[in-house]
């Protein structure tokens, strides 16, 4: 009798490469000429992280300067939650999050997804902040995985513990 293979969906993001995109963005902040004199920074605060600038276009250019960082280090988009720009005092501050794991109303829907459109041996269950697929056929399981790609979801997904 064949067993179940299974594989987990989550979200999250390498906090390695993060550091690293938002220190090249840093430093790309100070170098430039259009940044010199305007209080540009870009640093973490905790969990998260601050921007800030003396015009909400500049935090807003520098915020774009850091997502371009994290495209080219791998990280998408869809993990990063920024607010806009607030004034505090002479400067402006904004402050942005990497979201890590799936949310349990995200997790209803890759779920309810899963189970109208995916393969019908296919079983998904919420555990925590991630999912877990199982199936008899590892076909159908990479049938799943294909579909929740191309699905326009506001998470960003990764694929582990396949066997």
């Amino acid at each position: 009798m064949a067993s179940d293979s299974s594989f987990d969906v989550v979200s999250k993001v390498d906090r390695q490469e993060a550091d690293n995109a938002l220190n090249q963005a840093r430093k790309e902040v100070e170098q430039r000429y259009d940044f010199k004199g305007t209080g540009a920074s870009i640093e973490w605060s905790g969990e998260s992280i601050l921007i800030k600038a003396n015009s909400d276009e500049r935090a807003k250019a520098v915020l774009d300067v850091f997502q371009s960082k994290l495209i080219k280090r791998g990280i998408s988009l869809k993990s990063l939650e920024s607010e806009d720009p607030q004034p505090s005092g002479k400067e402006f501050r904004l402050v942005s999050t990497l979201k890590e794991g799936i949310s349990s109303e995200d997790a209803k829907k890759i779920s309810k997804l899963i189970r109208d459109e995916g393969p019908k041996s296919v079983k998904a269950q919420i555990q925590g902040d991630e999912l877990r697929v199982q199936s008899k056929s590892r076909d159908d399981l990479q049938e799943v995985q294909r579909m929740l790609k191309a699905a326009d979801l506001d998470v960003d997904l990764q694929f582990i513990n396949y066997r």
